[in-house]
């Protein structure tokens, strides 16, 4: 299919020299002690080393994990250095994402037939997914969407798998098809049908579970697609979904994979992902226009991975674990305060420390919480979504600030103990 579009028959010329020898590092507080170095002089704006404060805005221990709205994760200097190189040339976007897609799919020795493509997030790739399962590479209803005339028009949800990322979804028109039981699994198929949709965290709490979800929808011959946004650790998940037969898969770039925090990827069968990126940046006129992704986070997504793939994952988690003991030591001498450990089965499946305290403490989680976020350093620990106290997780914390959370935790949790 032809777009038209001029810039795709331009020549482009250059190539990525050594690694820059020098990298931003992430800086640490909201004082600007440790700020980051760079090889290059900053001045105005950044020159403090800590441009946020410039702002009035304040930075904070991560103690929550891998938060969009803290900003995902830290990035490593090897992509910060890569992404850098990639941002001193030009460069065909497309052809740039048919290659990375080919150098993922090796990585991660991808079924045959499979690639990959990097997306502005786990949202596209869920939209962009979807969108090219309903316009394939037709042009005009590339361009029609949300309009479905002549197109497909339902996904089938199990009713327990939804959630506020389905909106993704609804985006392009389509009609959610809400079912719990495999009976009306196989009542609601029709000529209306694209897709099977699963919400790879939502496992435990759905009658039909991953491996079954999928063999239905090849006994149904409907396209399925995998929601796996947060679920690496294990590292094998980015090829696990694969493996069983998933036409599609979404992964978040910007968390434990720490690459950047505005790339995803969608991993599936070369027809559907190559009828995604027909509907999404930098193609005009279609859906995901808005949803850009640089020829900076491509190239820093593929380092990323590279280096995720490499690393020790088992020490990686003794290492969480051994912080999450350490605070705990010291907020269990605190009268009334007990702690438990727990790894969640799916998103987020990392060490995580529950704190709970009887009455002899008169706070709530959310006072305690408040309190936490208003001192200096500035932390962030949440109420658990279902469980008394407060949650919290240790792999996004930075070299120290683990006993900056348990001396500040145990402050305020003596100075409200009768």
């Amino acid at each position: 299919m032809h777009f038209g579009l001029k810039w795709n028959r331009r020549s482009f010329l250059g190539t990525l020299a050594a690694v820059a020898s020098s990298a931003l590092l992430p800086f640490r507080g909201a004082s600007g002690a440790g700020a980051a170095k760079t090889g290059t002089s900053i001045t105005g704006f950044g020159q403090s080393g800590n441009p946020y404060e410039e702002l009035g805005v304040t930075t904070v221990i991560n103690a929550e994990g891998t938060m969009t709205t803290l900003g995902g994760s830290l990035g490593r200097p090897e992509v910060e250095a890569v992404m850098a190189l990639a941002s001193r040339h030009f460069v065909s976007i497309p052809a740039l994402e048919e290659a990375a897609g080919r150098q993922i799919s090796q990585m991660l020795k991808l079924p045959e037939g499979y690639s990959a493509l990097v997306t502005s997030g786990a949202a596209c790739a869920i939209q962009s997914g979807l969108a090219g399962i309903l316009t394939q590479d037709n042009e005009t209803f590339i361009r029609q969407l949300p309009d479905l005339t002549g197109m497909k028009s339902e996904v089938i949800i199990q009713k327990s798998h939804r959630n506020p990322f389905d909106h993704q979804l609804r985006a392009t028109g389509i009609k959610l098809v809400v079912i719990e039981t495999r009976d009306e699994l196989r009542a609601s198929v029709s000529d209306r049908t694209a897709m099977m949709h699963f919400t790879n965290l939502a496992n435990a709490a759905g009658r039909i579970k991953v491996d079954e979800w999928v063999k239905l929808s090849q006994e149904l011959k409907v396209p399925s697609f995998n929601d796996a946004a947060a679920d690496t650790p294990p590292v094998s998940h980015l090829w696990d979904y694969a493996n069983m037969g998933y036409d599609l898969i979404s992964f978040s770039g910007g968390k434990a994979m720490r690459g950047p925090q505005c790339a995803g990827l969608l991993i599936g069968r070369k027809d559907l992902v190559r009828y995604a990126l027909l509907n999404n940046s930098p193609y005009e006129d279609t859906l995901g226009r808005g949803m850009k992704v640089g020829k900076e986070e491509i190239l820093g997504m593929i380092k990323a991975l590279e280096l995720h793939l490499a690393e020790d994952h088992d020490a990686l988690s003794r290492e969480w674990q051994d912080r999450l003991e350490l605070i705990s030591r010291q907020l269990t001498r605190v009268p009334g305060v007990t702690t438990t450990f727990f790894t969640p089965d799916i998103a987020n499946h990392v060490p995580h420390m529950q704190i709970v305290w009887d009455s002899r403490i008169s706070l709530t989680p959310q006072g305690v919480s408040k309190l936490l976020r208003d001192s200096r350093p500035s932390i962030v620990m949440s109420p658990g979504d279902d469980k008394p106290g407060l949650e919290m997780n240790s792999f996004m914390l930075q070299p120290g600030e683990a006993e900056v959370v348990a001396d500040q935790l145990a402050r305020i949790l003596r100075e409200h103990s009768a």
